[in-house]
């Protein structure tokens, strides 16, 4: 069985959600699973720290989940047209296997939520596009053969798969943001199983 790691950090649950349908859609290409993982939060608090483990939902990122995975899926909200400090202090850290070329040729996709409908999500996910194209991973969007691109009006761009949670950061997926993200988990299973050696 190889993996994906669905890499991501949610603050109101939207992120989250995103990650178990692309999760789902990664569950649907025999032969590949899924391994969620989250980073933990910041702190402009310099003593503040984080308890290794969660107190919930999936454990924190560890070097060997970069290393094992076949293929990444990066999340994060939307913060003023980029992604959330969590995960940019997360993605900063990773010199070794930049060096390394832990993540090179391995195949790579990106979602994100925002509250609004035009609240940055495209810049958002270009820019987690940038620190993935720098270590050497193929990144890969959504391509118009899916319907769903054409008839949503609320999440899903072809740069990747989205969430418009609104005001008051409902978690809640529309049908379309649902198709979408299992699309996007499927068909980042299906390349990374190909290029690995194994059939799609």
């Amino acid at each position: 069985m190889k993996e994906i790691l669905v890499l991501y950090y949610s603050h109101r649950g939207s992120v989250r959600a995103l990650a178990e349908q692309i999760a789902l859609g990664i569950h649907q290409v025999p032969g590949m699973a899924a391994r969620v993982r989250t980073v933990p939060k910041v702190s402009t608090v310099c003593e503040a720290v984080e308890d290794d483990i969660p107190a919930s939902g999936p454990p924190y990122v560890e070097p060997r989940d970069l290393e094992e995975c076949i293929g990444l899926a990066l999340g994060s909200p939307t913060r003023f047209g980029n992604m959330a400090a969590p995960m940019k202090y997360f993605l900063d850290g990773l010199a070794g296997p930049w060096v390394n070329g832990t993540l090179a040729g391995k195949p790579a996709s990106v979602f994100t939520s925002t509250a609004s409908q035009h609240g940055g999500q495209e810049s958002t996910l270009l820019s987690m596009m940038l620190p993935l194209l720098h270590h050497g991973m193929l990144v890969m969007g959504l391509p118009y053969t899916e319907p769903a691109l054409n008839r949503t009006r609320s999440g899903g761009t072809p740069y990747g798969a989205s969430h418009v949670a609104g005001a008051d950061g409902n978690p809640a997926l529309s049908a379309e943001e649902i198709e979408l993200a299992i699309a996007q988990g499927r068909r980042l299973a299906q390349v990374s199983l190909t290029l690995a050696g194994g059939r799609a």
